[in-house]
């Protein structure tokens, strides 16, 4: 009776130290890891990017649209640019010959006649004017005139003959020096003619440019 009874205790205990085992073992287990909510694909955030990335960014946004670029306009007509002519077929009147000058865009570029040129008759290509220099004749308004490159312009020249000048004291000039509208330098046209040496005689008249 007493053996019965120490054996059935030895089971109780038995037991209940099994049970306070596997609680002990549920309570300090290790836990499991936990799964990241982030997908691996995911971009990185502007937090995340570098600072000069950003800065480079921000400041290629913020830049203006470049304007688009206009055209310059045709600059005035240069000497350097044009060839010159006078076409001596005008026919003439009362002792005056008119003539037609006519000055060629030569160049690469367009340009623009605008006004009158300076005219005077001269002894030579590179000598000095001889008399009085043309005078304006302005019963026309100037107007500009485009000239593309191999395009002229022309301008009415009238000469007066130096003989019907009493005053006048006659001495042979070579032919023309023209000046283009606001240019400082000049061209030479050949075609002899009789000057006056004095500066009061005015043998010239010159019209503004129109369209050839």
């Amino acid at each position: 009776m007493t053996a019965q009874r120490t054996n059935t205790r030895l089971v109780f205990t038995t037991a209940a130290a099994a049970a306070a085992l596997l609680l002990t073992g549920c309570a300090t287990g290790t836990p499991q890891a936990q799964t990241s909510s982030t997908p691996a694909s995911s971009p990185a955030s502007p937090a995340s990017q570098p600072a000069t990335a950003l800065a480079t960014t921000s400041a290629a946004s913020s830049a203006p649209a470049p304007a688009a670029s206009t055209p310059a306009a045709p600059g005035l007509c240069k000497a350097a640019g044009l060839t010159g002519t006078i076409d001596s077929t005008g026919g003439g009147a009362a002792g005056s010959v008119y003539m037609t000058l006519i000055l060629t865009n030569s160049g690469t570029e367009p340009c623009v006649l605008k006004g009158f040129a300076g005219v005077s008759l001269t002894d030579d290509a590179n000598g000095a004017p001889i008399g009085a220099a043309a005078v304006r004749d302005e019963s026309t308004p100037a107007a500009a005139v485009l000239l593309a490159p191999g395009q002229a312009g022309a301008a009415t020249l009238r000469y007066s003959q130096a003989a019907n000048h009493p005053d006048c004291t006659i001495a042979p000039a070579a032919g023309f020096r023209v000046y283009p509208p606001e240019d400082t330098a000049s061209l030479f046209i050949a075609q002899p003619r009789d000057a006056c040496s004095d500066a009061e005689t005015r043998l010239l008249t010159i019209g503004v440019f129109r369209a050839q």
